[in-house]
């Protein structure tokens, strides 16, 4: 079915909007065996579903003239887990159904009630919430749904993970039971069958799962780092790409207060998004997005969740997901519509194997590749000021009045090289990342630098047979120790034991904080080693600690994950000094 089969006023908003034809979902919604029943529909993230459930609910909103049918109570109910979803789905259905006359009312966590209720007790036609607003308006008597012809449960099932079942379910037993019930969930769980069973008649299941673009439309790539190295990870792939809007996630409010603060103090133009920040300041961060004012974008999953924004085109993983669901429902925010985006994992070394098993079972293709290096940014830097300088742009009479002047007291090399100067000054600087490659040779055959004559011998109870290696093993002993990398002698990986020099005029420092740092951190031990270890790999190993069940990913991997740089060092180089 095509959209010129459809009511002349929603062809011509579909036409003034750009929609040419039907995406698969689209298509699949409005076809004459879907016209009139209950749908359970699986569609990918940014396959048009809202503008697809808009369409499949029109016979049951607009008279034979195309026009919205005459009401006092709402006639199409649309429930969305986030208030995010649900002002985006409103935008979506007001230039939908606008032409047609339908009011439409929102009703949203942390908005004004009161409105709200003045805007039910108007008359609207559509009424789009989130489930508790709308079970409280429910109660109170202000959202009648007596007259509803069709209810639209928008991804389902995160409204059931967030805990949203019983507001749900009270939403539903008040609405007539000759109502058209439309489920639209990326996946489905059992608690979403058991939903549909209960309150869906004969319902049409519909999936587009790999037919409107799978993973298509986003390039996949993942980065190992350090955990210490991974806001400078964040920022050099900032840099690298460039990208006219992007979005970095994290795990919780802390790390995005955090990340945010820190890209503010670089020079990047962000704003966040997380469960602490008010309605109001999140529709100004989605504005500032929106408008260009802003770039980036720092957030949680919850409050990230329903964003669409067109100019997006770079996802940075900067935490984990906690499984391959929510990296595709992250990853989806980019990618929509058909335009190209990338996302990118930021994987501390301990933690790629089981990466690589989540992408793996999820049939999610990944490029590994290296964090773009200080002299890649500069390069790429280089290329995009030249394409940048030498576009066509309109000079007027005051131009041209400046650029006399100054080709009469400058050479037009001289200006020319202002110009580049100031182009590149606005730009943050690139970030280089510690590297153990050109040391690692050097610890490990347990050569001395200069400063390390005299030294103190200390010992981790962690081997090759925990997967220790210099690049999460030199971090932690960093951490563990408040002591720079440049402070850290020679290091010698063994079976089940890793021995470290630290210069001794440091030593009493360095045992101090460590027995401040291991409080609660139990899972490696620092102590002191009464000799050298032994020449060739590590000798005089005692036995593992911790038994055999220690995790395959290095101790405590994921304590290291969950907070990736708040125990970090500063920001500022790589040294640290």
């Amino acid at each position: 079915m095509s959209f010129a089969e459809l009511p002349a006023l929603l062809a011509e908003a579909l036409a003034a909007r750009g929609y040419a034809a039907p995406t698969a979902v689209q298509a699949a919604v409005i076809a004459p065996e879907a016209v009139g029943r209950d749908l359970i529909v699986s569609a990918q993230t940014g396959s048009g579903k809202t503008v697809a459930f808009g369409l499949a609910m029109h016979p049951e909103l607009l008279g034979e003239d195309g026009k919205i049918a005459p009401t006092r109570e709402p006639h199409a109910l649309i429930i969305a887990p986030t208030r995010e979803l649900a002002l985006q789905v409103s935008r979506e259905l007001i230039w939908l159904y606008g032409p047609t006359g339908a009011r439409i009312a929102t009703c949203v966590g942390g908005m004004d009630a009161a409105k709200e209720r003045r805007q039910l007790n108007y008359g609207a036609h559509i009424v789009v919430g989130t489930p508790g607003r709308l079970r409280d308006h429910l109660e109170r008597g202000a959202l009648d749904l007596t007259a509803l012809r069709a209810v639209v449960l928008d991804e389902a099932d995160e409204m059931l993970d967030m805990g949203f079942r019983d507001d749900l379910e009270a939403i539903l037993d008040g609405a007539p039971d000759t109502r058209r019930t439309l489920l639209f969930s990326a996946t489905m769980p059992k608690p979403i069958v058991a939903l549909a069973k209960r309150y869906q008649n004969d319902a049409l299941r519909i999936s587009t799962v790999g037919e409107d673009r799978g993973h298509g439309d986003i390039s996949y790539q993942a980065v190992t780092v350090s955990p210490s190295d991974i806001e400078h990870a964040v920022i050099n792939l900032l840099r690298f790409h460039e990208a006219e809007t992007a979005i970095l996630f994290c795990a919780t409010r802390d790390n995005v207060r955090h990340l945010h603060a820190t890209l503010v103090e670089r020079g990047f133009s962000a704003v966040a998004l997380s469960g602490e920040h008010s309605q109001n300041e999140r529709n100004h961060a989605l504005q500032a997005l929106r408008d260009q004012r802003a770039r980036v974008c720092v957030a949680t999953d919850v409050a990230a969740r329903g964003i669409d924004l067109p100019t997006l085109t770079l996802v940075v993983h900067v935490e984990l997901p906690r499984d391959a669901e929510t990296l595709q429902h992250r990853s989806g925010r980019t990618g929509r519509a058909g335009k190209k985006g990338t996302a990118v994992l930021i994987v501390p070394y301990q933690r790629r194997r089981r990466v690589e098993m989540m992408l793996k079972g999820a049939r999610i293709p990944v490029e590994w590749v290296d964090v773009p290096s200080a002299e890649a940014i500069r390069e790429q830097d280089r290329e995009r000021l030249i394409t940048a300088l030498l576009a066509p742009v309109e000079i007027d009479e005051e131009d041209a009045a400046i650029a006399e002047r100054l080709l009469a007291e400058r050479s037009p090399a001289d200006i020319a090289a202002a110009l580049v100067r100031a182009h590149r000054a606005a730009l943050p600087a690139p970030e280089e990342l510690s590297s153990q490659g050109d040391r690692r040779e050097e610890r490990q055959a347990g050569q001395h630098r200069p400063g390390f004559d005299d030294v103190v011998w200390f010992r981790m109870d962690i081997g090759r047979r925990q997967n220790a290696d210099p690049r999460w093993v030199l971090p932690l002993i960093c951490r563990r120790g408040h002591i720079t990398k440049n402070e850290v002698g020679a290091i010698r990986i063994g079976p089940n034991e890793t021995s470290f020099q630290i210069p001794r005029a440091l030593a009493s420092k360095f045992i101090a904080a460590v027995a401040r740092t291991t409080e609660g951190e139990e899972d490696v031990r620092i102590e002191q080693s009464d000799a050298p270890p032994a020449q060739g790999q590590g000798q005089g190993a005692r036995p593992q600690r911790g038994g055999p069940n220690r995790p395959a990913g290095g101790p405590g991997a994921p304590r290291h994950q969950a907070k990736p740089y708040r125990k970090a060092p500063p920001a500022r180089g790589p040294s640290h000094r």
